[in-house]
């Protein structure tokens, strides 16, 4: 059992019934489910990673004030630090009196500030900008299991992927980054004899591949230590995978240079593809540069279309 599924059990069992007791002029106003920070709201979790932050528990997410005030919120603290200690096997955490709990009774505005400097969706493409995909995915990742009034969820939704124009910017300066450090510098820091420099000219090559294939997936690229992870799993490109395992991992002597400077352009073959594919791209070579400038140039905002290519780059 994963710790979404631990999650769902320990609400459905335990949660849903102290709430309908004690709390059952709130029930349909609160929104109840898993998500946020930690391995197990992406489904990512694993006897490794249970070592720290690993429990029975859900998020209680409550709308402002004048719904919901703060003695009830303290009491729906009380309730939930009461309900059983130990699920299935698995002991709860004990509850920090400083903050910082991932599971518990959380203010919706609280939960999306704390990630967007926002409580809301964002209203214009701009907004987009400046804001890690890690702290999109958080917010729209997990479970909800119930959300009568469908607020929380709402917002989730209009967080759900990035706009035409932003998407396209930031996969713009993504490829003109991946031909910059991977078919551009990465053989010129080698002539130069410098090996570190080569390799991490292929670290920002895999970089911004991973940030471009993401793209590609519309998806949200996760905390680096997941992204390998979740990449296994994207409909587009997952192949790609153990080609940059293999760069990362292995030496810049000669063989291995060779055999980099084909992975690269493998690589960057595998990505023109799939840009032709989804026709975000008119270009017609392996230049990963001139399909940079063409994805661009489909950007319908002019301003945003005219702005520096790499102005939605992180």
């Amino acid at each position: 059992m994963n710790g979404l599924e631990l999650s769902r059990g320990f609400y459905e069992e335990y949660g849903a019934p102290m709430l309908h007791e004690q709390f059952p002029q709130y029930e349909e106003v609160l929104a109840i489910g898993l998500a946020g920070s930690g391995s197990e709201c992406f489904g990512y979790d694993d006897e490794v990673s249970r070592d720290h932050d690993f429990e029975p528990g859900f998020c209680i997410f409550l709308p402002d004030e004048e719904v919901v005030d703060r003695r009830t919120e303290f009491l729906l603290e009380r309730a939930y630090a009461k309900l059983p200690q130990t699920y299935r096997g698995v002991a709860r955490l004990k509850i920090s009196p400083v903050g910082g709990n991932r599971h518990g009774v959380l203010r919706m505005d609280e939960f999306f500030s704390a990630r967007l400097g926002r409580k809301d969706a964002f209203t214009s493409d701009m907004e987009w900008f400046g804001i890690s995909e890690q702290y999109l995915a958080e917010v729209t990742n997990g479970e909800v299991f119930r959300d009568d009034v469908g607020l929380f969820s709402s917002i989730r939704e209009k967080l759900r992927y990035l706009p035409h124009d932003v998407r396209c910017k930031k996969l713009a300066g993504n490829l003109l980054l991946m031909a910059q450090s991977g078919q551009y510098n990465y053989e010129r820091c080698l002539a130069h004899g410098e090996t570190a420099a080569a390799q991490l000219a292929i670290s920002e090559y895999v970089r911004h591949t991973l940030a471009a294939v993401f793209l590609l997936n519309r998806k949200y690229l996760p905390y680096y230590k997941w992204q390998f992870r979740a990449l296994k799993t994207l409909p587009y490109l997952s192949e790609l995978s153990p080609l940059m395992e293999e760069l990362l991992t292995t030496g810049n002597d000669p063989d291995a240079a060779k055999r980099k400077s084909i992975l690269i352009e493998n690589i960057a073959g595998a990505v023109i593809t799939q840009l032709q594919e989804q026709n975000l791209t008119e270009a017609i070579c392996g230049d990963l540069e001139k399909h940079a400038y063409s994805v661009n140039d489909r950007i319908v905002d002019g301003d945003l279309r005219n702005r520096h290519i790499l102005f939605g780059v992180d």
